[in-house]
C-alpha cells in the first residue's frame, strides 16, 4: 500500500496510487482512446485500428521478448541492430539460397547473438546495460561488414512466396498481426503458467535469493536473451517480408521504443514484475499515440514529447511503488 506523504486524506491518497499502480496502463490506454475518438471520428474506425495494429506489430514483437529480459533485472539495447542484421541476413539468403533455407539459418544467426549476450550477461555476470550497448555497435558494425554497407533488396519480387509474412492476409487479417497474437499468447502463457515463468520473476525480483532457493540463475538470463533474440529473428522477417528489402539501418533506434512499450506496460525497470499482456497494451498506447496525433494534425514529431510525459509518469508509479509513497522522504 502507499503512504501518499501526507496526513489529511492519507487513505484516500494510498487507494488512487494503488489503483494508479496496479492499473494506471489500461486507464491510460481507455483515455488515450476516448479522448482521440472524439478529436477524429476516423481514429476508431475498423481500418483505422488494424491500421494501427498492423503497423505495430514489429515492434510488438520485439517487446514481447525483451519483456523477459526486464522482468528477469536486466536490459537489452541490441535489438534495433540486431532486427537490422535480421533483415539483411533473410534478403540475401533469400536469393543465394531460396527462403525456405534463408528463414531458419536468420533465426539461427540471431539467435547465436543473443545466446552470446546471455553467455555474457547470465554466466560471466557481466552488466546487462554495457554488454549490450557495446553490442548494439558491434551488431551494427557485423551488419554493414556483411552487406558491404549496401542496402539489401530481392531480385524477383513477384515470383517469391516470401511477401506472405509481411504482406499477407488470412481471413481479412493481416499476417503479421495473426504472428503477433500467436507469439503473445505464446510467450504469455510460458511467462504465467510455466516454472520458467516464475523462474524468470523470482530471478528479477531478488537474484541472490533465487540463487539460494536453487533456481539456475545464469541459465534463466541465458533464455531470456535467447527468447528475446527469437523475437528479433521474427521481426526481422516481417520487416524484410514487408519491404522486400531492407536498409542496413531499419532498426536503428528502434530499442528505445521497444524498452519505451515494456515500461509503459508496467515492466519494472527494477525487475520482478510485468506481463505480457500488459506490454501488448503498452505496444499498442505508443502505435495509437502517434497515429491519434497524426489524425488531429499534429506534427509527427510531437510524439516524442507526449511519450516522454507518459514514460516519466510511468517510471514515476513504478518507483512510488516500490517505496510505498509518492513522493519521496528527502523530498
Amino acid at each position: 500500500m502507499f503512504d501518499s506523504g501526507v496526513n489529511d486524506g492519507g487513505g484516500r491518497g494510498k487507494a488512487i496510487a494503488n489503483l494508479l499502480a496496479r492499473n494506471g496502463i489500461l486507464i491510460a490506454f481507455v483515455v488515450f482512446m476516448i479522448g482521440f475518438t472524439l478529436a477524429n471520428e476516423r481514429f476508431i474506425s475498423l481500418d483505422n485500428v488494424m491500421g494501427v495494429v498492423r503497423s505495430s506489430a514489429i515492434l510488438g514483437v520485439i517487446a514481447l521478448g525483451v519483456t523477459f529480459v526486464v522482468i528477469s533485472g536486466n536490459l537489452d539495447l541490441s535489438v534495433g541492430s540486431m532486427m537490422s542484421f535480421s533483415a539483411i541476413v533473410v534478403l540475401d539468403l533469400h536469393d543465394k539460397i531460396g527462403p525456405a533455407f534463408a528463414i531458419p539459418v536468420m533465426f539461427a544467426m540471431t539467435m547465436a547473438l543473443g545466446a552470446l549476450i546471455g553467455f555474457l550477461v547470465g554466466y560471466l555476470k557481466l552488466n546487462s546495460l554495457i554488454v549490450t550497448l557495446g553490442m548494439l555497435s558491434a551488431i551494427h558494425g557485423l551488419t554493414l561488414t556483411y552487406s558491404g554497407g549496401k542496402n539489401m533488396d530481392i531480385a524477383d519480387k513477384e515470383g517469391t512466396w516470401f511477401a506472405v509474412f509481411g504482406q499477407g492476409h488470412v481471413l481479412g487479417i493481416p499476417v503479421p498481426v495473426i504472428m503477433f497474437g500467436v507469439l503473445a499468447a505464446f510467450l504469455a502463457v510460458l511467462l504465467a503458467r510455466t516454472a520458467f515463468g516464475r523462474q524468470v520473476y523470482a530471478v528479477g525480483g531478488n537474484g541472490v535469493a533465487a540463487t539460494f532457493s536453487g533456481i539456475p540463475r545464469a541459465r534463466v538470463v541465458f533464455l531470456s536473451y535467447v527468447i528475446s533474440s527469437f523475437c528479433v529473428a521474427m521481426a526481422g522477417l516481417l520487416q524484410a517480408s514487408r519491404s522486400m528489402g531492407s536498409q542496413n539501418t531499419v532498426g536503428q533506434g528502434l530499442e528505445l521504443d521497444v524498452l519505451a512499450a515494456v515500461i509503459l506496460g508496467g515492466a519494472s525497470l527494477l525487475g520482478g514484475s510485468g506481463t505480457i499482456f500488459k506490454t501488448v497494451i503498452g505496444v499498442l498506447i505508443l502505435g495509437f499515440i502517434q497515429n491519434g496525433l497524426l489524425l488531429v494534425g499534429l506534427q509527427f514529431y510531437v510524439q516524442y514529447v507526449v511519450t516522454w510525459v507518459i514514460i516519466t509518469l510511468t517510471v514515476w508509479l513504478d518507483v512510488a511503488a516500490k517505496r510505498g509513497r509518492l513522493w519521496s522522504q528527502i523530498a
